[in-house]
């Protein structure tokens, strides 16, 4: 199991009794807000990175092809 953290958020007080009355888990929730909202940042930053580095030819790679098996 992984170690964790304990955080404190602000929440809507509808959204929260809401939760509560249809039995949704909050922590879960957050957990899986938090997971999807990194995942989305990492996403953009790779994008980005990409963007500002793009993969070029490599004549490298032409060549190790070339050496492949007989």
């Amino acid at each position: 199991m992984m170690a964790s953290t304990r955080t404190t958020f602000t929440l809507d007080e509808e959204l929260a009794e809401r939760a509560h009355q249809l039995g949704v888990n909050i922590s879960a929730a957050a957990r899986r807000g938090v997971t999807d909202a990194v995942r989305e940042a990492l996403a953009a930053s790779d994008r980005d990175a990409y963007r500002r580095h793009p993969e070029r030819a490599d004549d490298f790679w032409t060549d190790a092809e070339a050496w492949g098996a007989p």
